[in-house]
């Protein structure tokens, strides 16, 4: 996400010169390219006048410390104001209330409001471990409810059944009485969604939100809308009591205005974003940590925080003992890697989070990641097409071997010969992990992965 803008600004950023103060004639010309990088983002014209004149006000007569350039004084300034427009801070979800807690999720249709409650119900069960009721009150849809219904089942939270007959307040005072009488601690209230604002749906969530009285009202909206995103926040705003809003579809919104708008514009918090379609793609936003992703400086807090939660610790503290007592790293452990990156979000998850590499153009690296991305799906499809013995001692693959290896990976000879190889090189690479000073010689190691053979400065 925000590729467009990352590119652009840090282009522009990098222009700042001048000596000891920031004056209206070194930002001039580049306060005017903030205010291009921003339009086409697509952020809406009310929020870039504000933003741009925030910026200049704070900017003009501003001393450069010693430690600093210019330049440097003046990215600390934008990345002041984007946290500023964005929140300033996490807003949480306020669920101290008496159980069952009721959250609404309100929405247009196709903004992925059923999708965002199924996510939303495996976060709250994993990180905050609460007890959650799903519950569908779209009678306009029935496919919304078995969509739910599965999306229940995959993520372990209890599913209450309604049906199109009912009415939408029947159907809410019911899930909650239920999820009363087995102390559930959270009520997921997905609502009917139209194609656009209308009268009809704004009186009809009125009355819904009035007979449940949730203490979160969450606005699902499509980031890939951009503008409109905004628009619509607003109207949902006027009609009801929003405490956040949950952005959706942003790892396919390269330009990011959205996030930039929605909350200047509906003063509510973004409290979660949607990053792709599997039920762990919800991420808390952060401001801080968003204004440090659209400057090229990554988000390692966020990388780490993920990690935490998806990699298999319990299969890290397997490796790490085997190569202590001198075993191989062999193709079972490689594959383990390559299935742990997966579960990441594959390198495009890592990349978005990690600062920009020095020179490299944003568009080129994310061309260069789609090629490495289908690499590592043929890797692990040549490993899967190995034998356990061929896995755990790559030595035994002949000739013969290796043609039945691609022929039922649908690769070629010389991909798996290429295969092979590369683990042997992460092999030393492994040998060298766990020797004193082993990193630092693990990331000289892999310097030669990079675009013109550098590390990135992390």
């Amino acid at each position: 996400m925000f590729e467009n803008l990352t590119d652009r600004l840090s282009q522009t950023l990098r222009h700042v010169t001048g000596k000891a103060r920031l004056t209206e004639d070194n930002i001039k010309d580049t306060l005017r390219e903030v205010r291009m990088a921003l339009l086409e983002a697509d952020v809406v014209l009310p929020v870039v006048k504000e933003f741009v004149n925030r910026i200049k006000e704070r900017a003009v007569g501003t001393e450069v410390s010693k430690s600093l350039t210019p330049g440097q004084a003046f990215v600390k300034i934008v990345r002041a104001e984007l946290e500023e427009l964005m929140g300033a801070a996490n807003e949480d979800l306020a669920l101290n209330a008496a159980p069952p807690a009721v959250v609404l999720m309100a929405g247009l249709q196709g903004a992925g409001k059923t999708t965002t409650v199924g996510k939303l119900a495996r976060f709250l069960k994993e990180r905050r471990k609460k007890s959650v009721l799903v519950v569908s009150a779209d009678i306009y849809r029935p496919a919304a409810i078995k969509q739910l219904e599965t999306l229940a089942g995959e993520v372990g939270v209890t599913f209450f059944p309604s049906d199109a007959s009912q009415k939408p307040v029947d159907i809410a005072q019911a899930a909650i009485r239920e999820a009363r009488l087995k102390f559930i601690d959270v009520v997921l209230l997905d609502t009917a969604g139209r194609l656009h604002v209308d009268a009809e749906m704004m009186e009809e969530i009125r009355l819904l939100h009035a007979a449940v009285k949730p203490v979160e009202t969450l606005f699902v909206v499509d980031a890939m809308t951009g503008q409109d995103a905004a628009n619509t926040a607003k109207a949902f705003g006027d009609a009801l009591p929003l405490t956040g809003v949950v952005l959706t579809k942003v790892d396919g919104d390269a330009r990011g205005g959205a996030a930039l708008s929605v909350r200047y514009i509906t003063g509510k918090p973004i409290k979660f974003i949607g990053m792709g379609e599997k039920s762990e793609a919800l991420e808390p936003f952060h401001p801080d940590r968003m204004a440090s992703r659209i400057l090229g400086m990554g988000d390692v807090l966020s990388l780490i925080e993920e990690a935490e939660h998806k990699l298999d610790r319990e299969k890290a503290e397997k490796l790490s003992s085997k190569l202590k007592k001198g075993k191989g790293f062999d193709l079972e452990d490689f594959r383990d890697q390559l299935q742990q990156m997966k579960s990441m979000g594959g390198l495009g998850g890592l990349m978005d989070k990690l600062p920009a590499i020095g020179g490299i153009n944003l568009a080129q690296m994310g061309s260069a990641q789609g090629v490495a991305e289908k690499q590592l799906m043929q890797m692990e499809a040549i490993i899967n097409s190995m034998t356990p013995a061929e896995r755990r001692d790559p030595e035994l693959i002949s000739g013969s071997r290796k043609r039945r290896i691609a022929l039922g990976s649908g690769t070629q000879v010389q991909d798996v010969g290429r295969l092979i190889k590369q683990h042997k090189q992460m092999q030393k690479m492994m040998k060298k992990f766990t020797a004193k000073g082993g990193m630092a010689k693990m990331m000289r190691g892999m310097s030669g992965m990079f675009p013109g053979g550098r590390t990135p400065k992390l």
